[in-house]
C-alpha cells in the first residue's frame, strides 16, 4: 500500500526530478536536431513524455496535466494565431508587388557593406515607433530579407541583424507589451523601467552594430552593379506593376499597432487591401489571389534566382511553425502544472545571497523559463513575481529586477526554436531559429552586461521609496 500513488495529494518533485525533463530536453535537442537533424516536434513530445512520467510518479494524474496543457496551449493561441495571419499578409503582400517593389528600390538605395547596419538600424526604429517586434519583422523586415537575398548576403547574419533590431524596441519602446509587462511584474514605473534598462542595452546594441559593421566589410560594394542585382532589378521591373499605392498595405499594419489598435484586425485589413491591389495593378484574378493567402505566392518570372526570392508566404506554411509551437506547450504546460519549474527557480533563489548573486539568479532563472516555457511573458512574470521579495530586502530597487528579467527574458525568447517568437521569426523570415541566433548579438549580449553591473555594482539602483510605481523611484 505505500507504493500506491495518491492522485489527492500529489508530492512535491526534488530538484533532480524537476531538473531531469529540461536535461534531457536539451539532450534530445543538442544531439538528435544539432547533430542527427531529427524532427524538432518528435524531440520536444519525447521531452514533455518525460515530464508526463516523472509527474505521474509525483501523484499527478493524466488528466491535471492535460489541463496544464491546455492551459499553456491557450495563452499562447493569441500568438499562434498572428503568426497563421502573417502568412496571408506574406503571400497577399507579394502578389500585390508590395515585397517586390521594396526589394526593388532597397536594392539601389542600401549599400551591401553596410547592410547589416542599416538593416538593424532601421528595424529599431519601426520597433520603437510600433511597440512590436513581430510587426517590425513582418513589414519591413521581409523587404530586408529580400534584399540580402540580391546581395547574396548569408541569410543567418540578415537575419540576426532584423530580429536584434526589431527586438531593441520590443524591449524599450512604451508601447511593447513586455516592456509595460516588465515593471508591473516587478512593481516599478514604466518610464524609470525604460531609462534604466537603456544601461544595458544600449551597449549590447551597440556591439551588435559593430559586429555588423566588421562583418559587413567583406562585402564587395560592387555588388549593387553585378549581374546577379542586374537581373533580380530587370525581372521584377518587367514582371510587376509599381505605384505609390502599393504602400498602403505595411502603411495600415504600422498605423495600426502605433495607434495600438487589435493587431488581428489591421492584418486581416490590410491582407484585403493588398489583394485589391493585386488584382488592380498585377492583373491577378480574386481567385488566384485568394489561394495564395493560404498556400502562399509562386513566384512565376521563369529566373530561378527571383523566383526562389519571391516565392513564400501563405497560412499553409505558417501551419508547420505552429504545430512546433504545440509541441513546445506539452513541454511547459506539464512542468508548470506539476510544480517542477517552481522548484528550479525556489532552488536558485536560495544561493542568491549578495547582489550580483541575486541578479545572476535573475538572470538563470529568466533564461530557464525562456527555455522551459517558450514565453516571453513567463519569463518576465515568473521570476519578476519570485525575486521581487528578494531585491526588496536588499534595499535594491525594483527598477533593477525589472530591466534583469527584459535582458534575460524577453529578448532571448527569439532565440529559443520553439519558442512562438522563435518560429515566428524563422517562419516568416525563411531563416532556422539557430542560424540567425548567433548574429542576433543584442538579444543574448544584454544579460551578460546585467551580470557586469550586477557583481561591479555599477547602475545598480537603491530602493528609495516603497511606493516604486510613482516616477524617480
Amino acid at each position: 500500500m505505500n507504493n500506491v500513488v495518491n492522485n489527492d495529494s500529489p508530492r512535491p518533485p526534488s530538484f533532480f526530478e524537476s531538473l531531469l525533463p529540461l536535461i534531457i530536453l536539451a539532450a534530445l535537442l543538442a544531439v538528435g536536431y544539432g547533430i542527427f537533424q531529427y524532427r524538432i516536434e518528435v524531440l520536444l513530445l519525447t521531452a514533455a513524455t518525460v515530464a508526463g512520467i516523472i509527474g505521474y510518479r509525483l501523484g499527478y494524474t493524466y488528466k491535471e496535466m492535460e489541463n496544464g496543457v491546455m492551459d499553456s496551449i491557450r495563452k499562447g493561441l493569441p500568438a499562434m494565431s498572428i503568426l497563421i495571419i502573417v502568412g496571408a499578409l506574406i503571400g497577399s503582400w507579394l502578389a500585390a508587388g508590395t515585397i517586390p517593389m521594396l526589394i526593388y528600390y532597397g536594392l539601389q538605395i542600401i549599400s551591401p557593406q553596410y547592410f547589416l547596419v542599416t538593416a538593424c538600424i532601421v528595424c529599431s526604429i519601426v520597433s520603437v515607433l510600433t511597440g512590436t517586434s513581430y510587426g517590425t519583422v513582418g513589414t519591413v523586415g521581409i523587404a530586408f530579407i529580400g534584399i540580402a537575398q540580391g546581395f547574396d548576403i548569408p541569410l543567418g547574419m540578415a537575419a540576426g541583424a532584423i530580429v536584434a533590431g526589431a527586438y531593441f524596441g520590443d524591449k524599450v519602446s512604451p508601447f511593447s507589451d513586455t516592456t509595460n509587462l516588465a515593471p508591473i511584474a516587478a512593481g516599478s514605473n514604466l518610464f524609470d523601467h525604460i531609462r534604466h534598462t537603456l544601461w544595458t542595452t544600449s551597449p549590447a546594441w551597440l556591439l551588435g552594430l559593430i559586429v555588423y559593421f566588421i562583418a559587413g566589410l567583406q562585402f564587395d560594394v560592387t555588388a549593387v552593379e553585378s549581374e546577379r542585382i542586374v537581373l533580380i532589378l530587370s525581372t521584377i521591373s518587367e514582371n510587376y506593376t509599381f505605384n505609390i499605392l502599393l504602400l498602403i498595405p505595411p502603411a495600415i499594419v504600422l498605423y495600426a499597432t502605433i495607434r495600438k489598435l487589435p493587431v488581428i484586425p489591421g492584418m486581416l485589413t490590410s491582407t484585403f487591401i493588398a489583394i485589391m491591389l493585386a488584382i488592380a495593378f498585377q492583373a491577378e484574378t480574386l481567385g488566384d489571389t485568394i489561394a495564395v493567402t493560404v498556400f502562399g505566392y509562386t513566384s512565376t518570372t521563369d529566373v530561378e534566382l527571383v523566383d526562389t526570392l519571391l516565392s513564400r508566404g501563405g497560412m499553409q506554411q505558417m501551419m508547420d511553425v505552429t504545430l512546433i509551437a504545440l509541441c513546445a506547450f506539452a513541454f511547459a504546460g506539464i512542468a508548470q502544472s506539476t510544480g517542477m519549474l517552481d522548484v528550479i527557480l525556489q532552488r536558485l533563489l536560495q544561493v542568491a545571497r549578495t547582489t550580483g548573486k541575486l541578479v545572476a539568479a535573475t538572470v538563470t532563472s529568466c533564461i530557464l523559463t525562456a527555455l522551459m516555457t517558450g514565453s516571453s511573458y513567463l519569463s518576465i512574470l515568473l521570476p519578476g513575481e519570485l525575486f521581487s521579495p528578494a531585491y526588496k530586502q536588499r534595499g535594491l530597487a525594483a527598477k533593477n529586477l525589472s530591466r534583469t528579467t527584459e535582458d534575460s527574458g524577453t529578448v532571448m525568447v527569439p532565440l529559443v526554436p520553439w519558442s512562438i517568437a522563435g518560429v515566428f521569426m524563422a517562419g516568416t523570415l525563411g531563416v532556422p531559429t539557430l542560424e540567425y541566433a548567433p548574429w542576433a548579438v543584442m538579444c543574448y549580449s544584454g544579460w551578460i552586461f546585467a551580470l557586469l553591473y550586477g557583481f561591479t555594482g555599477f547602475k545598480i539602483a537603491p530602493k528609495i521609496r516603497d511606493d516604486e510605481t510613482i516616477p524617480g523611484s
